[in-house]
């Protein structure tokens, strides 16, 4: 559709907190019928903007319209009735309810003033149906993948007909063909004159499904932009204030000497999870762990830590055989682990950046020797300013923070262990372009300063950037390790398909 029909704007739009600006005036204007992507590193204002625009947040300046009608939405529940909905990256659900529950939330239908629960399953049932996605709507959501919950979020907003459709990165946690779903169903409701704001980190989905873009750095909108005529290059530079080629890391040469084994895993494996396999792990190396979903990356990751734990193999940590049945033995031996779902796995949204730097260090020395809080404070102080956490202070709870900003807080929890071995699961997953190559640079580093490093990526050119060698997952246990330079996206590709013709 893409008419010229203004839905809902934005008119030099303020948002300020008494120690920082997060919106400097900004512009903004999603057409009826379009889909209008919000581009900007974390930290850039994205999630303020739309928090202000869907009633969440309070603006301290500027005007807001919608539908040619100045508005001020009370609350995200009015932005809601009036037809502005939200559907954000981390799935807002009620996991006990059932998924019905969750869909018709405050829409129930009713019969003689009792909610109708045939009538709520039949109306679930068609909504879902018309995403392609057939569930059982009596099962609590909870018991459903992360896939499933953020689809039935926004089948919640199609079922109300919303006017206005945030999408905050929809697909992070969606696979090829389930993108495909929301791809069409984004679409059609388009078509149907339903603007729609699309915010991610990947710019070829970008490029594939949205009419216009607005580039935010810094609290200030840098001007939107048709489509296709703003190159990717550019729209990169934009965002990031410096040319492409500056902002992403680029490998050090190789070093000839041997490097100190640190780890060795031997026939490590679970029946039914992953089966086992080799791994050595040395100083001064990144081994970065490569495969499609479901090939058992993340689930050799949490054998490793002892969150799971192996009924087969053994583990040798700088030369002595150890047992490791727990993330607590983990974290004793020198292992530190970064999880791939940081807000359910790993982020205590509401303590500050102080404790959640502390939280691992804490549990390491055991809770009956405090850390007194002056080291607590140096050590927020000293990780703040090491790798570029933006914040204001360290008393501010992680839950304000970005996304990146967040996976910098989770990273320096466990660099305050001082860890001989890292490992990471998805580091870079759901953050922005800048943030993106401050992380890279942040594996590199450590590595440099003699860290072993295990890290997961589904983002096969970042792992070519980084990894020393890399481990090729297929069908839950490992089928290849590369190594040697130089390491490309295709000889990763290759080895994934000789092993699916194996």
């Amino acid at each position: 559709m893409n008419t010229d029909a203004v839905l809902l704007e934005a008119d030099k739009l303020c948002k300020r907190y008494p120690s920082a600006v997060a919106l400097d005036e900004v512009d903004f204007g999603l057409r009826a019928g379009e889909v209008h992507a919000l581009m900007g590193e974390n930290g850039a204002g994205k999630s303020t903007l739309i928090k202000v625009l869907t009633g969440a947040e309070a603006r301290s300046g500027g005007t807001i319209r919608f539908e040619s009608a100045e508005i001020d939405f009370a609350d995200s529940a009015a932005a809601q009735r009036a037809g502005v909905w939200a559907v954000h990256q981390e799935v807002m659900v009620l996991p006990n309810l059932s998924v019905a529950e969750n869909l018709l939330l405050g829409y129930q239908p009713k019969r003689f003033g009792l909610i109708d629960r045939k009538a709520m399953r039949r109306e679930a049932g068609k909504t879902l149906s018309s995403l392609g996605l057939d569930i059982d709507v009596d099962r609590p959501l909870g018991s459903f993948p992360v896939a499933v919950r953020q689809l039935v979020a926004i089948a919640r907003a199609v079922r109300a007909e919303a006017r206005v459709l945030v999408l905050d990165e929809p697909t992070a946690s969606l696979d090829a063909q389930e993108v495909e779903r929301l791809f069409a169903l984004v679409r059609d409701l388009a078509a149907r004159g339903t603007g729609i704001v699309f915010i991610t980190h990947f710019l070829d989905q970008v490029y594939a499904l949205t009419d216009r873009i607005t580039v935010l750095r810094n609290g200030r909108s840098l001007g939107t932009f048709e489509t296709p005529r703003l190159p990717q290059v550019e729209l990169v530079s934009l965002m990031i204030g410096k040319h492409l080629e500056e902002a992403i890391a680029h490998p050090v040469e190789e070093s000839e000497s041997e490097r100190e084994l640190v780890a060795r895993f031997r026939g490590l494996g679970r029946r039914g999870m992953v089966e086992p396999f080799d791994l050595e792990l040395r100083a001064g190396e990144a081994v970065g762990a490569a495969g499609l979903l479901g090939s058992g990356r993340s689930e050799t990751a949490l054998l490793m830590f002892g969150a799971v734990r192996a009924d087969a193999g053994e583990i040798e940590i700088a030369g002595r055989s150890v047992r490791i049945d727990s993330p607590a033995q983990a974290a004793r031996h020198g292992l530190a682990f970064s999880p791939e779902d940081r807000q359910s796995d790993a982020v205590f949204a509401t303590l500050s950046i102080r404790d959640n730097i502390c939280l691992a260090l804490q549990a390491k020395r055991g809770w009956l020797r405090k850390l007194p809080f002056a080291k607590q404070q140096a050590l927020a102080d000293e990780y703040i300013a090491a790798i570029r956490i933006k914040t204001s202070d360290a008393d501010k709870a992680i839950g304000e923070l970005s996304g990146g900003n967040q996976q910098k807080v989770l990273l320096a929890r466990w660099l305050a262990t001082e860890p001989r071995v890292l490992i990471l699961d998805e580091p870079t997953r759901g953050i922005d372009v800048g943030a993106h190559a401050e992380i890279i640079r942040l594996i590199e580093e450590l590595r440099n300063e003699g860290m072993a490093l295990y890290v997961i990526s589904s983002e096969f050119e970042e792992l070519v950037v980084y990894s020393d060698r890399i481990s090729i997952m297929r069908d839950r246990r490992q089928v290849g390790l590369l190594s040697g330079r130089p390491m490309s996206v295709g000889r990763i590709v290759a080895e994934i398909a000789g092993a699916t013709s194996r």
